[in-house]
């Protein structure tokens, strides 16, 4: 019997080759329906990978990056436990987008690293994960691709009984704990969908020795050659042997009410989706703006604390010590959908969609317990240690949309037209961005015809954006007064002058495929793309401080938009339990956009060091780029007496190079992926061993990345206690080596490196 898996994608799904996945053989067979494709994963023509919402539901808790990152093509940017934000085929960032049903995620990520994804894992249908310039049509400037989490919270078919399901969940990596529910019902033909979890996970386990804090990159290089001799390891001096990070815990809580009837006519629902977290930042850049004073009393202190051995005699060292930083976010969105059906004659049914965003996070300073003013009283610098305020950076934004469904009996093709009112704002004490508006209108037209030697798809989009903000340029005024005021006179002496911004930019992308199936066994697809992306609210805008990366970011008001152009050519083949898949692709980016670090002989022209404010100085700049690589994924399935075994190996490689041959930052490296599975009945077990290559092709000023092998297992049982009541048991492990592993793509990879050992369970009842 094949298990059949609903795939729900909203607008541009059939247009680049098939990705052989061991997640999609493992289902058999995917039918997809939604109001733009109507068909089973062999008739449509993406990279895509599909992982079912129990593949989720039996594993741990962790970000979407993480949940993820074990697909061929498909890595994370981590930042700590509470963040991970996708990376597909080495692009991050805006260029790849997040969904939820089909629709953009609005919160803040693209503003900050170690700011999280707003999205809930909770009772999902699946996550579907579309690679390369194939997504569009979901969102604009998709030059990576989108992650389209589907939940079935507005019900677009009646459910057919009533399910209420228990789950528990502890970790042995971070002491932690969640508990979830989740119930669903057709009552008096109105379904109800109500999904609720809160989990509470403390600091993780690293091994000893795996932080490193590196020293300043731009200040003290005389008495860093005399602290650390001939040791390259010297900061290694440094490292906290702790067993655990810091500030790396994370709390969350996320509720979902949906409701929904359907009928001959189509269906409309409404949804409430509220999330709260509270997460600690492992690390936080130190800006020196306000405490440059202070500095030079740390270097003469240096030598000190580099000859102690004890952790507690490095504290004073940074002047985040002995503080909390955390970040606290709140969330809420409303969604209105439905479907008209119209059937007459030329239009087959309208869908349509509102979705209304309201999304903020805080990020606060606190003094940690053990250590009061009495402690460090003698500190000069400590009285203003915790004048931080708390900085808020907020997200509203409005959405709506429509599909017009022209189908008839010779062609599939669909028009949508979709509007977005955003508004991102800075606000508190860190702020480094002015409140930015944002309007895109969008018009997208999608057509799908079989011919004789082919099969063809193409989708073309337009988008109208306008971008409205500021830059503040702070100008020095002659100064009547003594270099030796506090930092609260130094305010007076400077006033922000303010450079507004008002752009309007029109980008138009498009995606055409053809596909062929040469026989029963091989299939070929050759997909070409050009899409087009505007410069995001921060690179245009940035003008201060970003502790989180540990820089001092400037960007750009005269970006202009990227245009990437992309080739894609899949193989696939399967065949009596063999299967396999091969993809090349080359992706070429005119005007690419990335954030390069100064030198260090332009760091040494600028002579006064208040300038960066004791932060890297990094801009927004515009280069022509090209990304190439490849995706292989090989695998065969035995059937055995009592179940099936299947063998698989997959690989992925990406390179990514300026015109003028230097390296682009933060590339993913090379990895292997190897897995067993075995399912017998409802018995699942899974064990992965993800073989990462050291990173040596960096970019200029950024270090290489030693390799790492990451070793997991899945192990669930389900029982049928009684008719209609299931008991479900799971086993996972992560990181079983318990290696020293350190993320490339990300920016404190040495301070935030990931998680140790961790053992846990999960357990749900359902009836």
């Amino acid at each position: 019997m094949k298990k059949l898996v609903t795939v729900k994608l909203p607008l541009a799904a059939c247009l680049i080759g098939l990705s052989c996945s061991a997640f999609t053989q493992e289902m058999q067979e995917v039918i997809v329906t939604s109001s733009l494709i109507d068909a089973s994963s062999d008739e449509i023509s993406n990279p895509l990978h599909v992982i079912s919402g129990e593949s989720i539901a039996t594993d741990a808790s962790q970000s979407i990056g993480a949940s993820i990152d074990g697909l061929v093509g498909i890595s994370s940017s981590d930042y700590g436990a509470a963040v991970g934000q996708p990376i597909i085929r080495g692009m991050s960032g805006s260029r790849v987008k997040l969904l939820n049903n089909g629709r953009v995620v609005r919160d803040i990520s693209g503003l900050g690293p170690d700011h999280g994804n707003d999205v809930d894992l909770n009772n999902i249908e699946q996550i579907e994960i579309i690679r390369g310039p194939s997504s569009l049509l979901y969102s604009g400037g998709t030059i990576g691709g989108i992650i389209n989490v589907v939940d079935n919270t507005i019900a677009r078919k009646d459910f057919e009984e009533s399910i209420f399901k228990l789950g528990l969940e502890t970790q042995s990596v971070n002491d932690g704990d969640s508990h979830d529910f989740s119930y669903q019902n057709n009552l008096g033909g109105l379904n109800i969908s109500l999904a609720y979890k809160d989990s509470e996970f403390g600091n993780f386990e690293i091994p000893n020795g795996a932080v490193i804090h590196s020293e300043e990159e731009h200040e003290g290089e005389d008495h860093d050659e005399e602290l650390h001799g001939d040791e390259d390891h010297e900061d290694e001096g440094h490292e906290e042997d702790l067993g655990y990070l810091p500030n790396s815990d994370v709390g969350s809580t996320s509720q979902r009410l949906g409701l929904s009837k359907t009928g001959d006519w189509g269906y409309i629902g409404l949804s409430v989706i509220d999330t709260e977290s509270l997460y600690g930042i492992p690390f936080h850049g130190d800006s020196h703006e306000e405490h440059g004073d202070e500095d030079e009393d740390h270097h003469a202190d240096e030598d000190h604390h580099a000859d102690e051995a004890d952790h507690d005699d490095h504290e004073g060292e940074n002047e985040h010590e002995g503080e909390r930083i955390f970040s606290k976010t709140e969330s809420n969105v409303v969604n209105l959908e439905g479907s008209f059906v119209v059937n007459n004659g030329w239009l087959t049914k309208i869908d349509y969609q509102f979705r209304d965003s309201d999304y903020s996070l805080t990020e606060q300073h606190a003094e940690e317990e053990g250590h009061d003013d009495e402690e460090h009283g003698d500190e000069e610098h400590d009285d203003e240690h915790h004048e931080e305020g708390p900085t808020t950076f907020s997200n509203n934004a409005r959405e709506y949309g429509a599909i017009f469904d022209l189908t008839n009996d010779s062609l599939s093709q669909k028009v949508a037209i979709n509007f977005v009112d955003e508004n991102i704002s800075v606000m508190g004490d860190e702020a480094f961005i002015n409140p930015t508006e944002t309007k895109e209108f969008t018009l997208g037209y999608y057509l799908s015809k079989d011919f004789d030697l082919f099969h063809l798809d193409f989708g073309v989009r337009h988008d109208q954006i306008s971008k409205k903000g500021s830059v503040s340029h702070e100008e020095e005024h002659e100064e009547d007064e003594d270099h030796e005021e506090d930092h609260a006179d130094e305010h007076d002496e400077h006033e922000a002058e303010l450079e507004y911004f008002d752009r309007d930019i029109n980008n138009t992308s498009y995606a055409l495929t053809l596909s062929r199936d040469i026989n029963d066994s091989v299939a070929v697809s050759l997909g070409l793309s050009s899409v087009e992306r505007a410069p995001s609210a921060v690179e245009l805008l940035m003008n201060g401080p970003h502790l989180a990366t540990g820089r001092l970011e400037v960007g750009n008001i005269n970006l202009k938009s990227e245009q990437s152009n992309n080739i894609d050519l899949s193989f696939n083949y399967s065949n009596a339990g063999f299967y396999a898949g091969l993809t090349f692709f080359q992706n070429n980016v005119d005007n690419y956009i990335y954030l390069m670090d100064e030198t260090e002989d332009e760091h040494d022209d600028h002579g006064d060091e208040e300038h960066h404010e004791g932060l890297i100085l990094a801009n927004y700049l515009q280069q022509d780029a090209e990304f190439d690589g490849y995706e292989m994924e090989i695998g065969k399935t035995f059937e055995l007496t009592r179940g099936a075994l299947t063998l698989s190996l997959g690989r992925d490689s990406v390179s990514g190079q300026f015109t003028n041959g230097d390296n682009i930052p933060r590339i993913t490296p090379d990895r292997d992926i190897y897995k067993v599975t075995y399912v017998e009945d409802q018995l699942r077990f899974v064990l992965s061993l993800k073989d990462v290559s050291a990173q040596t092709d960096t970019a200029e000023n950024e270090t290489a990345t030693d390799g790492f092998q990451m070793l997991n297992l899945n192990l669930s049982k389900t029982i049928e206690t009684s008719p209609g009541h299931e008991f479900t048991l799971s086993v996972f492990g992560k990181n079983l080596l318990d290696e020293v592993a350190r993320n490339h793509s990300s920016f404190v990879k040495n301070e935030v490196p990931m998680s140790g050992r961790n053992l846990g369970i999960r357990a749900s009842y359902s009836f």
